[in-house]
């Protein structure tokens, strides 16, 4: 069996532990940016949705008009 140098191993323990601990970190930072994501989306929805009911009721009150105004040439 061959003996491996320290310094390698000592390098790879280094870089080992430098990646298990920016692993919470990094969790919390894709949290973070889906999170984020989710509510920006919902908050869209919400904008089309308010949009769209604004234009129903446009149209609602168009054909109300059209219609007190077709009674009204009635008499």
């Amino acid at each position: 069996m061959s003996v491996v140098n320290p310094q390698i191993t000592d390098s790879v323990t280094q870089s080992n532990v430098q990646v298990v601990g920016s692993a919470p970190a990094t969790a919390i930072a894709t949290l973070t940016q889906v999170t984020s994501h989710a509510v920006s989306l919902a908050l869209q929805n919400a904008v089309s949705h308010q949009q769209e009911m604004n234009i129903i009721g446009n149209a609602t009150v168009a054909a109300a008009v059209q219609q007190i105004l077709a009674v009204g040439g009635r008499s």
